[in-house]
């Protein structure tokens, strides 16, 4: 197989079948002979042997060759005992309170199985109204949205992906203004994204600047009025904030909705692609548009013949998923299988415009979209009839427009642009239909070395027009893009534009291009640099509205980590006196120091050995690292310790009042020691720090410990010396402020999700 090293670590990392040790138990082939053997079985009834056997030889290959992947959970779980297979939910949020606690629950069996939920929680009756039942109040939606966040916070560990939701209030609702203001603290209800559902009415009504009427979702009955264009303005001024709210047209979404008999689309899954009904799931794959080229005598151009077969054989793979796909929920086993929906996409697709030789912001990248996609579709719908033929049509086609149309299909939609995040590491292509976020970009290794990677289709160019060098290649990395470096043609410039050199209108257009010929929606980040303004934003909505799309998220570099103080209160600004305040007491930890010293230690602990280093330099101790042996431990929990320690070490804490907090923490699992009886791992922490003051002050190098590098004098220590703790300071690119928490490389925002194409960590919401 033609993987990177990147993918093979993200493969192990996240996807590889493992012991309870975390030993490997799979090679990647082997994980993909997994999958195509178990997804193949779905036609064991309709096939001989020796034609099943074929049919899972053509899945493997499709995978193995990287023309095609399915969503993450079919790769994980597909022939393993969990068996759920689905990315995306909806469930209905009934206005009960046992209706509520039944989709809590419902939401964390889907976490732990490794999906993701999608809530409208426009039914909910407003805050402040009357309860007959008990004769209170209601709390209101946004109340119900913390309770769901915290279910979440409590079961996202328990899985291989991390619970995220998707949550919509309609514009009407009466509750609207505080709904888009929920998350304009980034450390409120963090695992939702969250969008509100918008009427062609309601922007009608900010177009031409007028009320509109909210409705009591109880009674049906008008409660209120609002200043339409007043209400847009705060959605533009928090999502230019931190990138909430997103945009969903409700009325598109039910335009397209395939089984109106069945009900209305109220919701959609986290990334806002896959609009769905109550208790429905979708799944997902994506073709890697990169591969889909063919070399003439005139240069490369796109293979149309090839791009026929794989999409044939993608859609033959997402069908059968449904079939071997165990659902948690027997509601959602029911409709899912009823619709049959899959939603087959793309990635790769800035990576195939660079080898044609075509500028992202281009009208001839968005016809080329058009035509893609316009194919995709086309072939798509005509595999998805000649299954029907053998195997039926979905099961509640009589309640589907194709009835009508005498259109004899086997699924209800067949499209869908979903976010590829670490399934686009595993192709080693570009995320989705976004363009590039970086040329080039310089990534830390292990000895505090830096590595610069670069895009090796720039790369290529760059060595066959002669104008590279890795002088050249770490410029690159320094500014993020090519733009501004004369030394580039200026037709190379062109063509290799990142996120941030394409004009928010040119984002828009690209979604709206391949929106036109996609069943479902389109997830795509409109990438804003760190000053654009509201207005930037404004026109990012209005033109996603005026270009027919189904939605739109927008975020405005570094804005989610960065401390925006002029908004307050709701429509309402911080006087400078409160900013200079908050500015006062803010503590920043000092920079890392180019050199340290330090120690290693291994402890033994109650479920495995611990690594702990804690290292100093001229100002004191500065740093602790923590490593759990292979046998076991709370690497995650072990890890947190350590860095919030350091941060607070480097921010001036004393290291005593450190130690103090640390020291005598206790867990179930202890161990005695030779000179001590280890509680836990931040016990254990808290000994380290102090060991090494005191052998700080005991040789003289002042009260906070200085430089020495002899081993402490603690009894009974086995101690080593790291050499690896002396190098450089970290170095970062244009992205410093949004890091990975895992591996501290920049992540990458798409469709509401940050994605680390270092480590393959994600999260959305």
């Amino acid at each position: 197989m033609k993987l990177t090293e990147n993918a093979v670590r993200v493969l192990e990392k996240r996807y590889l079948a493992k012991d309870e040790n975390g030993n490997l138990l799979e090679t990647p082939e082997l994980m993909f002979r997994r999958v195509a053997k178990t997804v193949a079985m779905a036609d064991k009834d309709y096939v001989d042997e020796k034609e099943l056997m074929a049919i899972e030889e053509r899945f493997y290959n499709l995978m193995t060759q990287l023309y095609f992947l399915p969503n993450s959970p079919t790769l994980m779980n597909a022939g393993r005992p969990l068996g759920q297979l689905s990315a995306c939910f909806v469930l209905p949020i009934e206005d009960t309170m046992e209706g509520i606690f039944d989709s809590v629950k419902n939401a964390a069996l889907i976490h732990k199985s490794g999906g993701g939920t999608g809530f409208s929680f426009s039914r909910l009756r407003s805050k402040g109204s009357s309860v007959n039942s008990t004769g209170g109040v209601a709390s209101g939606p946004v109340s119900f949205m913390k309770v769901f966040n915290a279910a979440t916070e409590a079961v996202k560990q328990g899985g291989t992906r991390r619970g995220a939701n998707m949550g919509i209030l309609r514009v009407d609702h009466p509750d609207i203004l505080e709904f888009i203001t929920c998350k304009q603290n980034n450390d409120d209800i963090t695992n939702f994204n969250i969008s509100v559902g918008i009427t062609e009415t309601f922007m009608k009504a900010v177009e031409e600047g007028r009320d509109y009427d909210l409705i009591e979702p109880k009674t049906k009955q008008k409660s209120g009025t609002l200043n339409a264009r007043e209400v847009f303005n705060l959605m533009v001024e928090m999502a230019w904030k931190n990138g909430e709210p997103g945009i969903i047209f409700l009325d598109r979404l039910n335009r397209d909705n395939i089984t109106p008999e069945l009900g209305e689309i109220e919701s959609t899954n986290p990334c806002g692609e896959q609009p769905l009904l109550p208790y429905e799931a979708c799944n997902l794959g994506s073709i890697n548009l990169s591969l889909m080229l063919k070399e003439t005598e005139n240069g490369p151009e796109v293979d149309y013949d090839k791009l026929k077969e794989v999409v044939h054989e993608s859609v033959h793979f997402l069908d059968n998923v449904i079939d071997v796909n165990k659902y948690p929920l027997p509601e959602i086993d029911k409709m899912t299988r009823g619709t049959r929906k899959i939603g087959l996409g793309v990635m790769g697709w800035a990576d195939m415009l660079l080898k044609l030789g075509i500028p992202y912001d281009s009208e001839e990248a968005i016809a080329l979209a058009e035509k893609i996609m316009g194919f995709i579709r086309e072939e798509a719908r005509r595999k998805s009839m000649e299954i029907a033929k053998v195997k039926g049509v979905f099961p509640y086609y009589d309640k589907s427009i194709y009835k009508g149309k005498k259109i004899k299909i086997r699924n209800a939609t067949t499209t869908t642009i979903a976010p590829t995040g670490t399934l686009s590491i595993i192709a080693g292509v570009s995320s989705g239909i976004e363009p590039l976020f970086a040329i080039s970009f310089i990534k830390n290794v292990m000895d505090n070395d830096e590595l610069v990677e670069t895009n090796p289709i720039f790369s290529e160019a760059a060595k066959k027009r002669g104008f590279y060098s890795d002088e050249l290649m770490r410029t690159i990395a320094k500014k993020g893009g090519v733009q501004d470096i004369k030394e580039i043609p200026e037709d190379i410039r062109r063509i290799f534009v990142t996120a941030h050199d394409i004009s928010p209108e040119w984002h828009v257009k690209m979604q709206a291009a391949f929106q036109k010929h996609t069943d479902n929606a389109v997830s795509k980040t409109v990438n804003l640099r760190h000053d654009a303004t509201l207005d930037d934003v404004r026109e990012v909505f209005l033109t996603a509205y005026r270009m027919g799309c189904k939605g739109v998220t927008i975020y405005r570099d570094g804005s989610r980590d960065s401390q925006v103080l002029n908004i307050g209160k709701v429509k309402g600004k911080e006087d400078k006196e409160q900013a200079e305040t908050k500015e006062r007491f803010k503590i920043s930890p000092r920079p890392r120091p180019d050199i340290t010293n330090g120690f290693t230690e291994k402890v033994r602990i109650g479920c495995g050995n611990l690594y702990i280093t804690v290292n100093y330099d001229d100002e004191g101790i500065c740093e602790v690292f923590t490593n759990t042996g292979r046998a076991g431990g709370c690497p995650s929990q072990s890890e947190a310790t350590a860095r919030l320690v350091s941060i607070a070490l480097r921010s001036g804490i004393d290291a005593e009042s450190i130690i103090e907090q640390l020291k005598g923490i206790r867990c179930p699992s202890t161990i005695r020691q030779r000179d001590m009886k280890v509680l836990s791992c931040p016990d254990a922490i808290g000994h380290m720090i102090e060991k090494v003051m005191l052998h700080q002050n005991g040789n003289g190098n002042g009260k906070n410990g200085k430089n020495g590098n002899t081993t402490p004098s603690a009894p009974g220590a086995k101690v080593l010396y790291n050499p690896l703790n002396t190098g450089k300071t970290e170095k970062r690119n244009h992205h410093e402020d949004h890091l990975c928490p895992e591996c501290g490389e920049p992540v990458e925002h798409e469709g509401g999700c940050v994605t680390c194409r270092s480590c393959g960590y994600s999260k959305c919401g």
